[in-house]
């Protein structure tokens, strides 16, 4: 009498929804996964861009623009796979990454836009990769069997380490490094602590990380645009 005033679906009927849910979540997961190795490529190219770009303005010649296109997209993913043990590092066993830096150093050479129009797309490009590298490298964090903190470490490392790599080989203090820069270690830190913490709980998805990069780009690009600063010591805003 229960069970009729209950009007239970068929066990039959409920497994078989139960299968296809599973298969479905299954496939948007792939898919999200699939995504995110799209994202990497992109980050890659984006980084080697900003690289291959600021050679450009320090008027570089080949050898110049297409090394620094590749030691700003390859440089912190090479320094994650160290700090983890990861040897030979994963930019010298998968040169799909290494031919797409170098590719992109060779088409910003030819095309050889004039410094003056290369700002912004240098902005655009460095807060692509710094979203994207961010996320990659706690996700490497995390496979590893890194702690939370740890892989959020790792994931701020990937994201800053081309940068700085970058900034260095031009002459340039690293953004990190500038009182003068908009936000760039904060977003970045923040993007890696969020999918650190998604990963530890077992709620990370790839669609997740794709959320996450976005949001560091889009704190990048709005810290460019409206100047937003971190905390400064006294004697700087004294000064200004």
């Amino acid at each position: 009498m229960t069970r009729l005033l209950m009007k239970d679906k068929p066990v039959g009927e409920e497994t078989s929804m139960s299968v296809a849910q599973a298969v479905l979540a299954a496939d948007i997961d792939h898919a999200a996964s699939v995504v995110q190795e799209i994202g990497e490529m992109i980050g890659t190219i984006a980084f080697a861009a900003s690289g291959a770009l600021l050679a450009v303005r320090r008027n570089l010649d080949i050898v110049g623009i297409v090394f620094l296109a590749v030691s700003t997209a390859l440089g912190g993913g090479i320094i994650r796979d160290i700090m983890v043990g990861n040897t030979p590092p994963t930019a010298f066993t998968d040169l799909k990454f290494l031919a797409a830096a170098a590719a992109t150093g060779l088409v910003i050479f030819f095309w050889h836009p004039p410094p003056r129009l290369t700002r912004w797309p240098l902005d655009v490009t460095d807060a692509i990769g710094l979203g994207m590298f961010v996320v990659v490298g706690a996700t490497v964090g995390h496979a590893w069997g890194a702690s939370p903190t740890v892989a959020a470490l790792l994931g701020f490392t990937t994201g800053v380490g081309g940068g700085i790599i970058r900034d260095v080989l031009s002459g340039k203090v690293p953004a990190i490094l500038r009182t003068d820069e908009p936000l760039y270690a904060i977003p970045a830190f923040a993007g890696a602590v969020v999918a650190s913490t998604l990963m530890a709980f077992d709620w990370y998805r790839g669609w997740m990380g794709l959320i996450c990069a976005l949001l560091v780009i889009v704190a990048r690009l709005a810290s460019l645009k409206y100047g937003w600063r971190g905390p400064r010591p006294y004697y700087v805003s004294r000064g200004e």
